[in-house]
């Protein structure tokens, strides 16, 4: 019996996925970071930019999450 072989859109999706949680974490380290060394200025001078990034890119990580699931439900 073969051991169920994963996709490569599934495996790319899980990367990508990971990437994105650990630059999440990464972003909110900085922010604390910035906040306790008293950048706060600069911290909410490029807060709108961070998060119109993040969300895109969440947004799209996403649809490509609901593309594998529909995609592997068929296989």
């Amino acid at each position: 019996m073969k051991p169920q072989q994963d996709s490569r859109l599934l495996r790319l999706v899980s990367r990508f996925l990971k990437y994105f949680l650990l630059a999440l974490f990464g972003l909110a380290i900085a922010y604390i970071a910035s906040m306790s060394f008293g950048a706060v200025h600069f911290a909410f001078t490029l807060l709108p930019f961070v998060f119109t990034w993040v969300w895109r890119l969440g947004l799209i990580l996403f649809c490509l999450i609901a593309i594998t699931v529909i995609f592997e439900s068929f296989r």
